[in-house]
């Protein structure tokens, strides 16, 4: 048996195609369930499969009877109806050790667009879930995830690859819990609803904010964003009443100008009571009039500030890199001796199945000479054959599982099979 995989991520693969490539859990679940239902291109050939899909990468995991990906490369193709030409000069293909070790680099977070993002230690775990759920999954694929997910967690745990904030978004919302005494209490507008506007607001919820408010240029997408993440909605119709409230403002618009200027805030802050007002400006280009960080109370940061820490942040988890790496490697390598062990799971069930039949065949020749034993008796009888075999088969097995690893380990099996007069097999 051999481990597959195949996939495309934001290195080799546009954003135009990643978007129509892209799965969503019920499309997960149509396309697992094929395989079940004997897919025309890999009948008889994948055991297993797990799919992985997010907005930076699609992959697909598989447990093969050989090293092809020909029927990996069709399923995609059919499952998501593009040419399979389309996919070919974009893919990456991993066999075996190769597939093991970039699942692991993938749940650490060293394959993400921003190195050690959390959120892919998630989104291998519910890919997992999704392929058990429909059965598409097996112990092979369930024992590599699983390993996965333990590399990913003792990543983070064990260095500090996940834990400083690596988006310009986090860190503004990092920015705002420093800067206010009760971010709960905190009244903070996000102006704009694009998806750095959005990050922001995950950000903050994740901090405990729980007054936000999203203003853009149509109510329309205002409202999207924030019915998503329960914030309230308003436009720019009405930015003069919000920013007399607010306590923070990020701004992120696509605005090819300016849409704060200083009298703007100024008249604002006469409305205060001198209470201060924070802006975070991490839109490109600016939302934000330079000269509004001159009215007082009023504190300005731009995506230059941000970018600074931002920097720092990333060296900090590039620091971190080797620790990780070498973590992986000690996962890496229980998974391989494990998936070497499986080669002599047919010699350990061969011989456990045939103790078990001399186990019984000569229990019941004695059962049969003892007609008067009562139940209890005779469970006794049938308790201590059990232990028997398993006592005597323990540390045979044990060696033939360690060996596994081992250069010799095909001529250690034949001289097993010998021993036990068990056939050779393959």
């Amino acid at each position: 048996m051999h481990i597959l995989s195949i996939g495309l991520n934001h290195t080799t693969t546009p954003i135009e195609l990643r978007e129509r490539l892209a799965f969503n859990e019920d499309q997960v679940r149509v396309a697992l369930s094929r395989l079940s239902c004997g897919y025309a291109n890999l009948t008889g050939e994948i055991k297993e499969m797990v799919i992985i899909s997010t907005c930076n990468r699609i992959e697909i995991y598989a447990v093969s009877n050989h090293k092809s990906f020909s029927g990996l490369e069709a399923f995609l193709s059919d499952a998501r109806g593009i040419p399979a030409e389309d996919l070919h000069p974009h893919l990456y293909r991993n066999v075996d050790s190769q597939a093991v070790r970039h699942l692991l680099d993938v749940a650490a977070g060293l394959d993400s667009l921003v190195l050690g993002e959390p959120q892919i230690l998630g989104q291998v775990t519910r890919a997992l879930e999704l392929a058990r759920g429909v059965g598409a999954c097996g112990p092979l694929l369930s024992r590599l995830f699983q390993a996965a997910i333990h590399a990913g967690k003792r990543a983070r745990t064990e260095t500090s690859i996940s834990r400083n904030p690596a988006s310009v978004s986090s860190l503004a919302a990092g920015l705002c819990e420093r800067s206010v005494h009760d971010i709960k209490k905190a009244q903070i507008v996000i102006l704009g609803a694009g998806e750095m506007a959005e990050l922001a607001v995950e950000a903050l919820r994740k901090r405990g904010t729980q007054k936000l408010t999203v203003v853009n240029r149509t109510l329309k997408h205002a409202r999207t964003l924030a019915e998503r993440w329960s914030a309230d909605a308003d436009t720019f119709e009405n930015l003069d009443k919000v920013l007399v409230r607010a306590d923070i403002v990020i701004s992120s618009t696509g605005a090819p100008h300016t849409i704060i200027q200083k009298d703007m805030i100024a008249t604002a802050m006469c409305e205060r009571l001198e209470r201060p007002l924070m802006l975070i400006d991490i839109a490109v280009p600016r939302d934000i009039d330079f000269e509004v960080g001159t009215i007082p109370n009023v504190y300005l940061h731009d995506i230059d500030n941000l970018n600074a820490h931002l920097e720092h942040s990333l060296a900090e988890r590039e620091s971190e890199v080797p620790q990780v790496q070498a973590i992986l490697e000690e996962e890496e390598i229980k998974f391989m001796e494990f998936l070497s062990s499986l080669d002599m799971l047919p010699l350990i069930s061969d011989m456990r199945q045939q103790a078990e039949t001399i186990r019984q065949a000569e229990l019941n020749k004695t059962l049969r000479r003892l007609p008067d034993l009562n139940e209890a008796e005779r469970a006794r009888i049938e308790a201590l054959t059990q232990a028997l075999v398993k006592k005597l088969l323990d540390t045979p097995t044990n060696r033939l599982r360690a060996q596994a690893n081992a250069p010799d380990a095909p001529e250690y099996a034949n001289v097993a099979r010998t021993l036990f007069g068990l056939s050779t097999g393959d």
